[in-house]
């Protein structure tokens, strides 16, 4: 089974017109791991429940790391069990901001999306809540891989609106599911196979508010053999185009397959880095 190192680029900005940055973004080459969150409620409880959901996913996977890569699928999902890890991660950082927020009066009714990539093999494995995004660059081809958990992509869903109908009638900013809210959140999971080169984008919708997916798709494009610089002007087209919220990128590009162990991989990619907490 492959082992892909990471290249990784990680820029969180507070943007043009919020006081402070409730956004969290890690990254672990050594875990082949990347997080967003994307908190919201209170004064500063946001930033208290983004940080404790990419804290608590970092450390689950951490601690779990020689699971990911035992090949194992659960028959109950069809997962892989480093998928199950990555759910379970995410169910339990749920599970402490909810209770964070019961038990702390300053913290009532706060809350945070998240999306997480996962490298484990050749496998690539993605798990989010709320409507931060996750995008894919694979050569020519720009998708947007997760769906909003949000009341304007239900109104698509069910036929209401066009996307640029509801984009002009539905407010932007209403999630219909993340991490907090309730003592138990349904985690959206999938699997992918992993391609050498292409470019995985995990965003706070701090970014795509501002920018639409096509001037996004571009940006990458041309700035892709320099993820730092392609996060850079990310974030400098959100700010440009008026900043309103906090906006987070993290860049991921797989490089050639190291065929190394996992303490070989540890060794060699070992760096932490987290901002906008």
């Amino acid at each position: 089974m492959a082992n892909y190192p990471i290249e990784v680029a990680n820029i969180s900005d507070t943007g043009q017109k919020r006081p402070h940055n409730e956004d969290s973004a890690v990254t672990d080459t050594s875990l082949g791991l990347a997080v967003v969150a994307d908190g919201m409620g209170g004064y500063k409880a946001g930033e208290v429940a983004s940080a404790i959901a990419a804290q608590l996913i970092h450390d689950a996977i951490g601690a779990n790391f020689k699971d990911l890569h035992k090949g194992a699928v659960d028959p109950a999902s069809g997962l892989t069990n480093a998928s199950v890890v990555l759910r379970d991660a995410v169910s339990h950082a749920n599970s402490e901001v909810f209770r964070t927020a019961q038990e702390v009066p300053q913290c009532q009714g706060m809350g945070t999306t998240v999306v997480v990539v996962l490298y484990h093999g050749d496998k690539v494995s993605i798990a989010h809540v709320g409507d931060s995004r996750v995008y894919r660059l694979r050569g020519e081809e720009f998708v947007q891989v997760t769906r909003d958990h949000s009341l304007i992509q239900e109104l698509i869903d069910r036929g209401f609106f066009t996307p640029e109908e509801a984009a002009e009638n539905t407010p932007k900013n209403l999630v219909t599911r993340a991490l907090g809210i309730e003592l138990n959140v349904e985690v959206d999971v999938q699997e992918q196979d992993v391609v050498e080169g292409e470019i995985y984008l995990l965003c706070s919708d701090g970014l795509n508010d501002m920018v639409d997916d096509e001037e996004i798709h571009l940006t990458l494009s041309k700035y892709s053999a320099n993820l730092a610089e392609a996060a850079q002007e990310l974030i400098r087209l959100a700010n440009e185009k008026g900043g309103k919220d906090n906006v987070s990128v993290v860049l991921v590009r797989p490089q050639k397959s190291a065929g190394a162990s996992s303490s070989g991989l540890l060794a060699k990619f070992n760096s932490f880095v987290k901002k906008g907490s």
